[in-house]
């Protein structure tokens, strides 16, 4: 690559990263301030690995623009000038990807684009679900899970009384909040459960798809099982069991649990998988 190419390259990077500069520090204000998307922070690095590693088959595809790189482009700059016009963030910052996409399908045409498909896919994951979106899936989940977790409490003959979203003990109450609803999870895994399944070597997609969607139920088993533990804990050592350190930890705990279980789920699926082949 000559420094012609390089510097056009670079040229472009800069300006895509201009036109985007309006929307990108609210994106990662809330990657760090928002733990529903924390996760987020992880992905840019994630998707430069990705594409670090395609570099050699890179090297093997015959660069030519696309015109329909270009129609494509023209439509993402223009859908994103018009939510920033009319204050929807969510398809703006989306457009921040589908403008990268486009990018690279108008400069270097559909082979390259082919290649580079994933780790410009899985930056999507980037971008911060919509508060909306939270806030109708969260309150559901807390109920579930605060109804799952009394019932386990109460295998282990322990007394709660469930109202609403409020556990009551003889002498604790816990609240199960909106960030314990397991929406945190779920968005984290399913992610990693992506990532698992583009690096799994083989092209059986069933076993991918399938790998993907024990991403929610992982996670809401994992958030049970955190609800449980608190609500025994709080019953015999009382509310406060609940809150600072132990309340972190065992959102940590809970995560690698899931983390743990979805890597089981990941090396079982291609075990069975060899056996039938």
């Amino acid at each position: 690559m000559n420094f012609k190419i390089i510097f056009q390259i670079s040229s472009l990077a800069a300006l895509w990263l201009l036109v985007f500069a309006p929307v990108v520090p609210a994106m990662v204000n809330i990657w760090l301030n928002h733990s529903d998307n924390s996760h987020a922070v992880l992905v840019p690095i994630i998707s430069l690995y990705l594409g670090w590693t395609k570099r050699r088959e890179l090297a093997g595809v015959e660069i030519s623009g696309s015109a329909w790189g270009g129609a494509f482009l023209v439509l993402c700059l223009t859908l994103y000038l018009l939510s920033c016009i009319g204050g929807l963030a969510f398809v703006s910052r989306l457009m921040i990807v589908g403008s990268l996409i486009a990018l690279v399908w108008n400069c270097f045409g559909w082979p390259c684009l082919r290649v580079l498909a994933f780790p410009l896919g899985f930056l999507f994951f980037m971008v911060p679900v919509p508060e909306a979106l939270l806030n109708l899936v969260s309150f559901p989940l807390q109920l579930q899970a605060t109804k799952i977790s009394t019932w386990v409490i109460s295998l282990f003959s322990i007394p709660v009384y469930r109202e609403g979203n409020m556990l009551y003990f003889s002498q604790a109450q816990l609240e199960v909040a909106e960030a314990c609803s397991g929406i945190r999870s779920i968005v984290a895994l399913t992610m990693l459960s992506v990532l698992l399944a583009y690096l799994a070597n083989h092209n059986n997609w069933r076993y991918k798809f399938i790998l993907v969607l024990c991403a929610v139920p992982v996670a809401m088993l994992a958030n049970v099982l955190r609800i449980s533990g608190t609500g025994i804990l709080a019953h015999f050592f009382g509310a406060k069991v609940a809150l600072g350190f132990l309340h972190d930890f065992s959102g940590l705990a809970v995560f690698v649990f899931g983390l743990a279980v979805m890597v089981f789920l990941f090396k079982l699926l291609d075990l069975t998988r060899q056996s039938k082949a």
